[in-house]
């Protein structure tokens, strides 16, 4: 009786055992699974060169100030001033100008189209001017430029048109912002930009 109580237990404990044994085995062989699953599938890859690619700037480039730039224009000059003393279409107080938006529309990787703030220079904060307002000294001061630059033949406007459009031209670690190479602005609004700096603004 006291053997066949011992063969009893041995074997409930043998059975025991192994059914420990099997469960550790399916758990650890299911992890196994899980952490050599190619979860890349799982979810959208982005190219990273792609991305890079897009991201790097373009070589300098040289640009010629178009013959339609109408540099003595009023409405050029006043859409110069604007861009040239606000950041975007949001934080600007004032209305823009004719033919300048506050806001743009813009299609987004949904498809939808949206509206976002139009982004303007803030060459303000890096430069002084006529009339600025907290402007920064990072950059030279762009006051009385007409009498300092222009009209001494010093510059030209197309120094200030090619400056404003790629200034890594003649100087390849500037730190301004690249405006017509990368599109943040269209060859019209350096115009504006460019007739703005030029202009006669003791007139005013």
């Amino acid at each position: 009786m006291l053997l066949e109580i011992i063969y009893s237990k041995g074997a409930w404990m043998r059975i025991a055992i192994q059914r420990i044994a099997l469960t550790v085995f399916l758990v650890s062989g299911s992890s196994s699974v899980l952490m050599g699953a190619d979860l890349t599938k799982a979810y959208e890859m982005p190219d990273a060169a792609k991305m890079i690619e897009r991201d790097l700037l373009k070589p300098p480039q040289t640009y010629t100030l178009p013959k339609s730039c109408n540099l003595n224009d009023p409405a050029s000059i006043a859409r110069g001033e604007f861009i040239f003393h606000n950041l975007n279409g949001k934080k600007a107080k004032k209305t823009p100008p004719a033919g300048l938006a506050k806001f743009v529309e813009m299609k987004g990787k949904d498809g939808k189209v949206k509206k976002k703030p139009k982004q303007y220079g803030n060459c303000v904060a890096c430069h002084n001017i006529e009339g600025a307002k907290g402007a920064g000294n990072i950059g030279p001061d762009l006051s009385n430029y007409k009498a300092t630059f222009i009209d001494s033949k010093v510059r030209n406007a197309q120094f200030v048109y090619q400056k404003i459009a790629d200034p890594r031209i003649d100087n390849p670690n500037t730190h301004m912002t690249v405006n017509l190479t990368t599109g943040l602005f269209s060859p019209e609004e350096i115009c504006d930009l460019t007739a703005y700096v030029i202009s006669d603004k003791t007139k005013k």
